[in-house]
């Protein structure tokens, strides 16, 4: 089945070319998007999702393609169109086509494409065996809580990581601080049992996934805290992990060449993951529900 996407009002065979040359996502991208997780048929967090794409649009001054009910018809449509149950979903907004000029365009319209697929499941050893990261310095711009698709700095340290036979790059500072991952938040557990990852700012991307964990982790009465962290702390830490909207929770066992806690995913990182399995599950219960 040709896989279709949404582009500018109309459902199209994603291999048919729909969106302008001269389009300023393309050319700058001058443009922003989100990743939503489907499970069930159902956007996981798609709310707190959509209030990110607002915030990221807002910040950029583009004003939004459609109203939010609008939007939110076309995901399910796009859904539905690809059979998707458990999947991914990939909004993009750009500040529309427009000849090339840095100035904002004053009478273009904002480009809205949304693509699904399905998401192959995560490997069963990576989440009860953990995966390995290594640091990278963090040369990405001073605005990554904009969700921009500017991403080249984030692929070229993926890229560096995965040649060196490693799972994802952790991001450092300047200061020596961890950042982020390429396309994740960053965690780690002390000595002491605090679970402690960066707080939200310029700095980083404010995960979904990031938010949901530390809800649920409420949940499970983990002693919780947000700070910054710097790789020598991470190297030392009991345990770590990852967060993001395709990975989830994912135990991180080794950081270069020091190894966290005793190499294996850590009993409070397990515990995240059961939760986080638990929430998926009743959130795509509770969807199957709605739509009957």
């Amino acid at each position: 089945m040709s896989r279709i996407a949404y582009v500018n009002g109309r459902y199209v065979p994603i291999s048919q070319p729909s969106v302008e040359v001269e389009d300023r996502g393309l050319q700058f991208a001058d443009s922003v998007y989100e990743v939503i997780l489907v499970s069930g048929g159902k956007p996981v967090d798609e709310e707190p999702h959509l209030d990110r794409l607002e915030r990221s649009m807002g910040e950029i001054h583009l004003a939004p393609a459609m109203s939010r009910r609008a939007l939110k018809l076309i995901l399910r449509r796009v859904l539905r169109r690809n059979r998707i149950n458990d999947g991914m979903l990939y909004l993009q907004v750009t500040r529309g086509a427009a000849p090339r000029n840095p100035a904002f365009p004053s009478d273009t319209r904002p480009s809205l494409i949304v693509t699904a697929r399905r998401l192959a499941p995560m490997n069963p050893k990576d989440l009860a065996e953990g995966v390995a990261v290594t640091a990278l310095p963090d040369l990405r711009w001073k605005r990554c809580d904009i969700k921009s698709v500017a991403l080249l700095p984030n692929i070229l340290a993926k890229q560096q990581a995965l040649d060196a036979g490693f799972f994802d790059a952790w991001l450092v500072g300047e200061d020596g601080l961890v950042t982020e991952g390429s396309a994740s938040n960053a965690w780690i557990v002390t000595a002491d049992g605090d679970l402690v990852t960066r707080p939200a700012s310029p700095a980083i991307l404010r995960g979904v996934t990031r938010m949901t964990a530390i809800r649920l982790a409420g949940e499970l009465k983990i002693p919780f805290v947000e700070r910054p962290f710097s790789l020598a702390e991470a190297k030392a830490a009991r345990e770590a992990f990852l967060t993001s909207a395709s990975a989830t929770v994912l135990p991180v066992v080794c950081i270069d060449e020091a190894v966290i806690g005793d190499g294996r995913a850590g009993p409070l990182t397990m515990a995240l993951i059961k939760r986080y399995r638990a929430y998926l599950s009743k959130d795509a219960a509770a969807g199957k529900a709605g739509a009957a």
